[in-house]
């Protein structure tokens, strides 16, 4: 994995105010065999929807990773209030956890970043994602895939718990000195108090 993944989403003006959450596709897969992931967090519970039919590569990944245990206290690192909210990488400790290969994007998908839908970060390169995500708290259609633009792909969506990405969002933030796999670099936008995510796990269809 290419580090730093805080810089992967670029400083850039946003569209839509937060209003009412509204998500991306409509789930053409029966819920029966939709993948649900509920994140136990230190501030609440959010359970996500999958779209294993809208980016079958991304939430295959995605799911590898919940069912190794890997986003068991991991934090949210990168906190933006009226942007996102990002983890998934790092221990409490803003140690990076190793990961696996770098995965395809899957942006083209058509289903953009609204309020509430979960893709994945990364760095300038468009093929760099591994196991750090962000949640939309707002509408971030910029972020979507045009012609020439690579995006990021939106793989998944709150369903339970929004609030709690509302009040996650508004945590205090700073600076603060995190270990990568390249060494020790300077983080923005780092909670002072550690929002940690206690456990990753399926679940079903809430």
């Amino acid at each position: 994995m290419k580090s730093l993944c805080t810089q992967v989403i670029l400083a850039m003006a946003l569209t839509i105010g937060l209003g009412s959450t509204a998500y991306a596709t409509d789930a053409a897969t029966p819920d029966s065999d939709t993948p649900y992931v509920l994140l136990t967090t230190n501030m609440g519970n959010i359970t996500l929807k999958l779209y294993a039919d809208k980016a079958p590569i991304t939430v295959a990944n995605f799911l590898r990773y919940v069912d190794s245990g890997h986003y068991d206290n991991t934090v949210f690192h990168r906190v933006i209030n009226r942007f996102m909210v990002q983890g998934g990488g790092f221990d409490v400790d803003m140690v990076e956890k190793p990961t696996g290969d770098a995965i395809v994007n899957e942006s083209k998908n058509r289903v953009h970043n609204v309020r509430g839908t979960v893709a994945m970060a990364r760095t300038s390169d468009p093929d760099s994602a591994s196991a750090q995500f962000f949640i939309n708290q707002r509408s971030n259609l910029r972020l979507d895939w045009s012609p020439g633009k690579p995006g990021y792909a939106v793989f998944a969506e709150v369903v339970n718990g929004m609030d709690v990405v509302d009040f996650i969002a508004t945590a205090k933030t700073g600076r603060a000195l995190a270990t990568t796999t390249q060494g020790q670099a300077p983080f923005n936008d780092v909670p002072v108090e550690p929002i940690i995510v206690n456990s990753a796990t399926r679940v079903a269809a809430p």
